[in-house]
């Protein structure tokens, strides 16, 4: 009797998902993320080293915009690793979710053609994001043990939380890029609020200001719990308190930040492997 190694069969249960399937195509997951890199530099004249010139440009702007002239960078820290810390993290989370957010749009041509697990192509462009996000931190690095050495910045312990921290801002990126997704297969006016949304976002998070400086947002104020209940609040600063020793770290928060993490990137599983069965019909 003949054995087959792949069998395509419909899927009826809510929870049928079978993410086993991503590591025996891991050749072609590790194909995409090869690709996704090398078309995001491709005919550029400086290449890779966008990865470092685009955050700092941002970081530059906000120091000079944000930090000087506002003046809502954190006290004790240059302003320019301040907003450099937060500016990596986030960088790599809106990248990660607008493009997880175009997967059936961008990619139809190839999902129409042949049959691999359609996860695939989400996975591979957030685990491409990596490599960039490599990139920058070693610039961060480099920024941090200079400051370190001038007595301007004091990491600790907490720089061992980087890779989990990290994991979290794929996996949130992964959950609601694969929500706006699947959503947008229909509702195409989605795609469009993607950066507006992103934009809100990011002034919801402490990546231009300081946190503890406006009353409201700090803890004890009147918005405090609504607002770390951001999950990628929580993150900035758990990574800027392990890399330059500033504010305070709410772990419940962090948990919880971690439960709706979890949520998102279920709910965005469900939701696309029901949509990937009859994307093409839409797209």
């Amino acid at each position: 009797m003949e054995r087959f190694q792949t069998v395509i069969t419909p899927k009826n249960r809510l929870l049928d998902l079978h993410l086993g399937e991503l590591w025996r195509y891991r050749d072609l997951v590790l194909l995409f993320i090869r690709r996704t890199f090398v078309s995001q530099y491709k005919q550029t004249i400086l290449g890779p080293a966008w990865a470092v010139i685009q955050p700092l440009f941002m970081t530059v702007v906000f120091t000079l915009v944000f930090g000087n002239i506002a003046g809502l960078a954190a006290d004790g820290v240059p302003p320019f690793v301040f907003y450099l810390s937060a500016m990596i993290l986030w960088t790599y989370f809106s990248t990660c979710l607008t493009q997880t957010a175009n997967t059936f749009v961008s990619n139809s041509s190839v999902m129409g053609k042949v049959y691999f697990p359609r996860i695939v192509m989400p996975v591979s462009t957030v685990a491409s994001g990596l490599i960039m996000l490599a990139i920058q931190y070693v610039f961060l690095l480099a920024f941090v043990i200079w400051y370190w050495i001038q007595g301007a910045a004091a990491p600790n312990l907490l720089v061992l939380m980087t890779p989990l921290l990290v994991l979290q801002l794929a996996m949130l990126s992964l959950g609601c890029g694969i929500i706006i997704s699947a959503l947008t297969t229909r509702y195409r006016d989605l795609a469009m609020l993607v950066g507006f949304g992103l934009q809100l976002w990011m002034y919801a998070t402490p990546v231009a200001y300081d946190m503890f400086k406006l009353a409201p947002f700090a803890p004890g104020g009147r918005w405090h719990t609504l607002y770390m209940l951001n999950p990628v609040t929580p993150i900035v600063n758990v990574f800027r308190y392990g890399y330059l020793g500033i504010g305070t770290i709410e772990w419940q928060f962090y948990a919880a930040g971690w439960g709706m993490t979890l949520l998102l990137l279920l709910l965005g599983l469900i939701l696309f492997s029901k949509v990937e069965k009859t994307f093409m019909d839409t797209v």
